[in-house]
């Protein structure tokens, strides 16, 4: 089998390559992949910032938010300034068939989009990340989405939902395009505490994970500037796991497992559950909005208990232990 060819005017290059120890795919099956599902991810990614997680030959994976210079003139992009590292960043808008094969060639695995459409400012989706606790089962995460699924019910809100491609699971709530960021990173924060509320035995919103003590937990700080991995997107896992869309009455009958690059396009056939799952665009709750903002910021309230439990445990070590003054004497 040839180890280059070209499609869609761009070359493909070393295409018999494992892409890791345990990836049990070449280069040749992420592209294949890729252009298999093409017309489901590209409406996921087209005009949305996209940063990437690749993985070059030898290398650790890393995350590429600035297009690099030899990125070829046709790929569509969007210059965004970014506060962290105070400059413009230069971001692929993976639009085309032709720039999703050329990432695949640039062992682009992961495909992260924004939230919000270049030059924009209004989330199109609000969005729940549910991880389980080391060592628990998908299971438990199943449960823990059902409570969302509540939250979201008792309001009259819906959403949808897809494996992340690693352990847990995303429920992706449709939004009208009318909600500042701020009211939907509030109304993310309530979600998480209802459905903290609803059993606060199984799932949690403790951002600290040694306080999690074994619960799923409710991450509502996909908001804003964040990124979620796209539906149909590989990950860098084991078999190469992909994100894969879900009906939520199957929830039950599947494991991460079951959906890989290898698998995917079988089980999808020539549907896209993720357009034919994904609810109309909806009015973010009110309620939400106003019971979120009295929540605070999960990563700054955890930034200032890691600051003051490190003062605390100086402060303990400074305390000489009882008896040692006049041991000798």
């Amino acid at each position: 089998m040839a180890d280059k060819e070209e499609r869609d005017g761009v070359s493909l290059t070393n295409l018999d390559q494992e892409l890791f120890d345990g990836a049990q795919a070449t280069k040749r099956d992420l592209i294949d992949y890729l252009d298999a599902v093409s017309g489901r991810i590209l409406p996921v990614l087209r005009d949305r910032p996209l940063s990437v997680i690749r993985l070059l030959r030898g290398q650790d994976a890393f995350m590429q938010k600035n297009l690099p210079k030899y990125t070829p003139d046709w790929v569509p992009r969007a210059e965004m300034w970014a506060e962290a590292s105070h400059r413009n960043v230069s971001y692929a808008l993976c639009n085309d068939r032709r720039t999703l094969l050329w990432f695949g060639n640039q062992r682009a695995i992961e495909y992260h989009p924004a939230l919000m459409h270049a030059g924009d400012h209004h989330p199109t989706h609000l969005i729940m990340d549910l991880d389980p606790p080391e060592g628990g089962d998908f299971g438990t995460v199943v449960a823990a989405a059902r409570l969302i699924k509540q939250v979201l019910d008792d309001i009259g809100m819906a959403g949808a939902v897809k494996t992340s491609g690693s352990k847990g699971v995303h429920v992706f709530v449709p939004l009208d395009g009318k909600s500042a960021a701020d009211d939907v990173a509030a109304a993310t924060r309530a979600v998480a505490a209802r459905a903290e509320r609803l059993d606060p035995a199984l799932a949690t919103t403790a951002f600290i994970r040694e306080d999690r003590h074994g619960k799923v937990f409710l991450d509502a700080t996909r908001s804003g500037g964040a990124t979620v991995v796209a539906a149909y997107s590989p990950r860098i896992r084991p078999r190469l796991r992909v994100s894969f869309p879900l009906a939520w009455d199957q929830l039950d009958d599947v494991t991460p497992e079951d959906f890989t690059i290898h698998s995917a396009p079988g089980l999808l056939g020539e549907r896209d559950p993720w357009s034919e799952n994904m609810p109309a665009p909806q009015a973010l709750d009110a309620g939400l909005v106003e019971e979120g903002h009295t929540i605070p910021v999960a990563r700054v309230q955890a930034m200032h208990e890691g600051k003051r439990r490190a003062r605390a445990k100086r402060a303990s070590e400074q305390v000489a232990p009882e008896g040692d003054a006049g041991a000798d004497g």
